[in-house]
């Protein structure tokens, strides 16, 4: 008798954490249509290989590329279900897939993809906590502090005009007319 066959390998996902498989989101740019364009995508990244499905404005497509571990350049056929294929080409550094889209000869512009647990990379984040007050000064400066001679120049002399109630100054030049 010969043994059992061997089953094959699982094909296992990546374990890089700028290529995890699941939910992505992001946006495409078009000169025609202003604005950012949402799309909403579901990635698999294995051994190189991308691949995945979704949904924006022009309809349901599916995806087929490519990723490098070494450089984080991706690149990628975005193919519309019954309509065209996209080319996308991008890089990830960390923050999710940037790069630009071309349908040859003439239609192309820019993109940004990342992993929806990620947030929006693009949008500024919030602290968890606030800066610690800044102490006022025992001393403060007083207010009309000349910092320069400017007598019989024409130019009246730079003076520190407080900004706030912390001490902050701030310059005011006038000119003698």
């Amino acid at each position: 008798m010969s043994p059992p066959p061997t089953p094959p390998e699982p094909i296992l996902e990546e374990t890089d954490p700028r290529f995890p498989s699941g939910p992505w989101t992001g946006f495409f740019l078009m000169d025609h249509w202003p604005g950012r364009h949402k799309m909403d995508l579901h990635l698999s990244f294995r051994q190189g290989t991308m691949t995945g499905e979704g949904r924006d404005r022009i309809g349901a497509f599916r995806i087929r590329g490519k990723y490098h571990l070494d450089d984080g350049k991706c690149h990628w056929s975005k193919r519309y279900i019954g309509l065209h294929d996209v080319a996308y080409q991008g890089f990830n550094e960390g923050k999710g897939i940037w790069g630009i889209w071309e349908i040859p000869p003439s239609s192309k512009g820019g993109f940004h993809i990342w992993p929806e647990a990620m947030g929006d990379p693009t949008q500024p984040q919030r602290a968890e906590s606030a800066d610690p007050p800044v102490e006022e000064s025992a001393n403060p400066e007083p207010e009309g502090l000349e910092v320069g001679a400017g007598a019989g120049t024409g130019v009246s002399t730079p003076e520190l005009v407080p900004m706030g109630a912390r001490g902050r100054f701030t310059n005011e030049v006038g000119l003698d007319g």
